[in-house]
């Protein structure tokens, strides 16, 4: 990519790299896999007959959706055979995307769990028409499918994706206070502070990728997850370390094992316990939780 800043091409491909990569972050829960996409977004727009163009915005984010579409679509046979509970890959979000509920939750772990379970195209449409309010004649463009298939398209992933979204009303003093309680029972392996935070249905993901231990399939209960807790801290050799952070929006940990980073825990929080932990331990998906990754919606 050319550094001249006087590039015209780049300077409108810099104006929105920002909008491009949170398009095809969500569209692929992969940030790796994410900037392939803008680099090759980059070729095709420097290829292109610019004159022509008489929106870059939209025209970028269609070549965008477009490029990511084909790579979540040989992405979703290879996560078939992926070894245990897949997670995206987390991102070390600024403090202002947490306070934006819009971009928070369309970049949550649960959401985008949530939106692993639409087709290709189903999450394409979704997260142009949900997320960033795309009108439906472009996204046809971006998809290769008529108006008419995307609005019926859409109409089905808006009700699979409401069906399984997960509630998002806690206030940033209840989200603290229930981060320092399970901070203080984690690193004193207390398992009975561990159930007071958790809530009864807690359901826990984590995601070794197979090059780290993690349990194979969601862990689900206060007592089961509790108990997996306190055995594995018994088990650390060294000392364990949880350092507050912002992951895709949401509150979590990072965690580190003899000042080795380990791995990173998102959280969900309602009614002042704990429903979701996700937990990445995979090493090929830490690349991004030590610098905070620009997201926008416009």
């Amino acid at each position: 990519m050319s550094d001249g800043a006087t590039d015209p091409a780049t300077e409108a491909f810099l104006a929105h790299r920002n909008l491009l990569f949170t398009v095809a972050y969500e569209v692929l829960g992969a940030a790796a896999d994410a900037e392939d996409v803008l680099q090759e977004t980059w070729l095709q727009w420097v290829k292109a007959d610019r004159g022509q163009v008489r929106d870059q915005r939209a025209f970028l984010v269609r070549i965008t959706t477009r490029q990511a579409l084909n790579r979540l679509r040989t992405m979703k046979r290879r996560r078939e055979a992926y070894v245990g509970s897949w997670l995206p890959e987390p991102l070390l979000t600024a403090p202002d995307v947490a306070e934006d509920a819009e971009l928070a939750e369309s970049v949550s772990m649960a959401l985008m769990l949530v939106l692993e379970t639409l087709t290709p195209t189903e999450r394409a449409v979704f997260v142009l028409r949900e997320v960033f309010d795309i009108d439906y004649d472009e996204i046809s463009n971006a998809v290769d499918k008529s108006p008419a298939a995307v609005r019926q398209i859409a109409h089905r992933a808006r009700r699979h994706v409401d069906a399984r979204r997960p509630r998002r009303a806690v206030s940033s003093n209840e989200s603290r206070a229930v981060l320092e309680s399970f901070q203080c029972a984690v690193e004193t392996g207390d398992p009975q502070a561990l159930l007071e935070v958790l809530a009864p249905d807690v359901v826990l993901m984590s995601d070794g990728g197979g090059i780290k231990h993690a349990a194979l399939r969601p862990v689900t209960g206060a007592e089961r997850v509790a108990r997996m807790f306190a055995g594995g801290i018994r088990k650390v050799e060294g000392t364990i370390t949880t350092e507050p952070t912002v992951i895709n929006g949401d509150p979590a940990f990072l965690v580190r094992m003899g000042g080795e980073i380990d791995g990173v825990m998102a959280i969900s929080v309602e009614n002042s316990r704990i429903t979701g932990l996700f937990y990445v331990r995979n090493p090929e998906k830490l690349t991004h939780v030590t610098s905070v990754t620009p997201l926008t919606l416009r």
